[in-house]
C-alpha cells in the first residue's frame, strides 16, 4: 500500500506485525490509555547500592529476550551502553532488545554483540557509525525502529516499546537512587530522554562514577522510581557530548544561509516579544540562534524562550536577557551544562514533555520557529535525514519531524550541494519528516517557500528576499553536479521509519554491498 507520501509500505513486516501507514501529520488519533510500571516498594533498611552491574543482572535477574534501554546525553562519549551489553555478553545472554534514545561512534562494540546473537533487535532515533553500517548491510533479522525523539516516550507511555530494564548513566546519584546529570565530573546535562524510561520500566538501574551523600540536589529522576545504584569508575567522557554536527559553522556559505534563514523568521513577522524558537543539529541550524541574537538586540526584543539541544550560544542570549527563559531536553556542549546546574530559567524537561504528540500538550506546540537541516529535501518539501547517499542509514529523525510539526514556521537551511551531490531532488531516498510541515528552504542560491504557505511567500517577497521556485533549484543543482545516480538496493526492509504518532512514514532496505 502507498501512503500519503506516496511511499510503497507493505500492509505487515515480518517481527514486526501489522503497519499503520502514514496518513498526514496530525490524522491518527490515540485510542489507548497509557500504561502503568510494575509497582514496587522498598522497606526500611533494604540497600540499592550493588558492588557490580554482573550482581544487578544476578539480582534482576536479566534474562535472554529482555529490552534493555539507555540514554544518550553523553552522545559519542557515553561508556554506560557498551558497558552493560558487554555484561549481558560475558553473562551468556542473547536475544536482547536494545532500545536506546541514540546510538553513535562510540557504540561500535554493538556489531560485535549483533553478530553472536546477544543483540538481535534495536529501538532508537537516531542510528549512525559502524552499528548503522552493520543493520543497513542486513545484519539484523528483525527490523530496526527508528523513532522520533517524541515518539520514543509516546511508545513507551502507550505500551508499545515496553522496557525490562533502564540503564540510566547518571552524572550524580545517592545511595537511594535520586539521579542528576548537572554534578561530577562526567555532567552531561539534562536527562530528559531517560526519564520515560525511568518512570515505564519494570527496573531501573542507575549507572553512576559520582555517588553523594543522601540527599541529592537537585533531583532529575527520583528514587522512587530507581531499583539499584552501580558505582563504575567513569560513566563516559562528557567531551564526547560535542561534535561536528553541534558546533556554529564557520563556513563562509553556512554562515550566509544561516544569516538569510534569520531574515526570514523577520520577515515572517516572528521577532516580537515573546518569540520562541528552537535551532537544530547541524552548524548552519546552531549559527541561526547567533543571528536571532543580534536581531533581537538590535530591536530591544526580549524572547520567550528557547528550546531543544541547548548551546553555549543559546546560554549566551539567557545570560543577556534576550531570552527569558530556556527549555532544555538535552545539552549539545559543556556550557549547556554548566548553565543547567546555576541559572533556575534553565528548565529541565523530559522528552515527553519536548515533543511527544499524544499528551495534553508538548512543548514544540508553543514554538514560533524551528530551524533544521536536512541530507535531502525534495520537490514537494519532504526532508530525509536518515540515509546517506549510498543509501546506508547515518542518523534519524531525532527531534525533526517533531519540532516541525510543531512550529508555527519550520525553515530547512542546506547548501545546494552537498559535496558533489544536490541536495535538491525529484522525491528523497526516505522520508523523515513530510513536506506538509516544512515551509521555506534556505540555501546560498535562493529561498524556496512550499506552496501551501502563500502567506510567506508574499511576506518574504515584499521583505525584498531572493525568492525562487524549488524545481529551479533542483535544477540549478543538477546543472552543476549533474543528475545523482539512482540507489540500488534489496527488498529486504531493514528498519522502518515511525513517524511521531507511531504511524509508518517510510522504510529503509538493505543496500547492495
Amino acid at each position: 500500500m502507498k501512503n500519503s507520501v506516496n511511499r510503497e509500505i507493505p500492509e505487515r513486516v515480518d517481527n514486526y506485525g501489522e503497519v499503520t501507514p502514514f496518513n498526514g501529520a496530525f490524522t491518527l488519533i490515540p485510542t489507548m490509555n497509557r500504561q502503568a510500571p510494575r509497582v514496587k516498594s522498598c522497606l526500611p533498611g533494604d540497600i540499592k547500592l550493588v558492588d557490580s552491574l554482573e550482581e544487578v543482572f544476578r539480582r534482576i535477574p536479566v534474562k535472554d529476550g529482555m529490552t534493555l534501554s539507555f540514554h544518550h546525553h553523553l552522545r559519542n562519549g557515553d561508556y554506560v551502553l557498551n558497558m552493560v551489553m558487554d555484561t549481558a555478553a560475558k553473562l551468556g545472554l542473547r536475544n536482547l532488545k536494545v532500545a536506546a534514545s541514540s546510538i553513535h561512534l562510540v557504540h561500535a562494540p554493538l556489531v560485535a554483540h549483533m553478530k553472536s546473537g546477544v543483540v538481535t533487535e534495536i529501538d532508537t532515533s537516531y542510528l549512525g557509525g559502524e552499528a548503522a553500517k552493520a543493520v543497513s548491510a542486513g545484519i539484523l533479522d528483525k527490523p530496526v525502529i527508528l523513532r522520533s525523539h517524541g515518539g520514543r516516550p509516546r511508545a513507551i507511555e502507550c505500551g508499545q516499546l515496553k522496557i525490562d530494564v533502564a540503564f540510566i548513566a547518571a552524572s550524580a546519584a545517592d545511595d537511594c537512587g535520586n539521579l542528576n546529570g548537572v554534578s561530577g565530573p562526567s555532567a552531561c546535562g539534562s536527562l530528559g530522554y531517560a526519564m520515560a524510561d525511568a518512570e515505564y520500566a519494570d527496573w531501573v538501574v542507575a549507572v553512576t562514577d559520582n555517588l553523594v551523600e543522601y540527599p541529592l540536589a537537585p533531583i532529575s529522576i527520583p528514587q522512587t522510581r530507581v531499583d539499584y545504584v552501580v558505582r563504575v569508575d567513569c560513566i563516559g567522557d562528557p567531551k564526547g557530548i560535542v561534535s561536528s554536527t553541534t558546533n556554529i559553522t564557520r563556513d563562509p556559505i553556512g554562515l550566509r544561509i544561516a544569516q538569510t534563514a534569520a531574515k526570514v523568521i523577520e520577515a515572517a513577522g516572528l521577532i516580537k516579544p515573546g518569540f520562541s524558537f528552537q535551532t537544530g543539529v547541524g552548524g548552519a541550524s546552531l549559527a541561526v540562534a547567533h543571528y536571532l541574537g543580534k536581531m533581537l538586540e538590535a530591536k530591544g526584543v526580549t524572547a520567550g524562550f528557547a528550546l531543544g539541544g541547548i548551546t553555549g550560544t543559546m546560554v549566551d542570549l539567557l545570560n543577556k536577557g534576550l531570552v527569558k527563559r530556556i527549555i532544555d531536553v538535552q545539552g549539545f556542549d559543556l556550557d549547556a551544562v554548566r548553565s543547567l546546574a546555576s541559572n533556575p530559567d534553565h528548565v529541565e524537561i523530559s522528552g515527553s514533555f519536548y515533543a511527544s504528540p499524544f499528551n495534553a500538550g508538548c512543548a514544540v506546540n508553543r514554538l514560533d520557529t524551528v530551524v533544521l537541516g536536512a541530507t535531502e529535501i525534495d520537490v514537494h518539501f519532504n526532508v530525509n535525514v536518515v540515509t546517506g547517499s549510498d543509501g546506508v542509514i547515518m542518523g534519524g529523525s531525532g527531534g525533526h519531524s517533531d519540532a516541525a510539526a510543531g512550529a508555527k514556521v519550520t525553515v530547512i537551511v542546506a547548501n545546494l550541494l552537498r559535496g558533489r551531490l544536490p541536495t535538491v531532488v525529484d522525491n528523497v531516498l526516505t522520508v523523515t519528516t513530510p513536506g506538509e510541515t516544512i515551509d521555506v528552504l534556505v540555501t546560498e542560491r535562493g529561498i524556496a517557500v512550499n506552496p501551501l504557505r502563500q502567506d510567506l511567500k508574499k511576506a518574504m517577497s515584499d521583505a525584498g528576499l531572493p525568492l525562487v521556485d524549488i524545481r529551479e533549484l533542483k535544477e540549478e543543482a543538477e546543472s552543476i553536479a549533474g543528475i545523482p545516480r539512482q540507489i540500488v538496493t534489496k527488498d529486504r526492509i531493514v528498519a522502518l521509519v515511525e513517524y511521531r504518532d507511531g504511524s509508518i512514514i517510510d522504510v529503509v532496505r538493505q543496500t547492495e554491498i
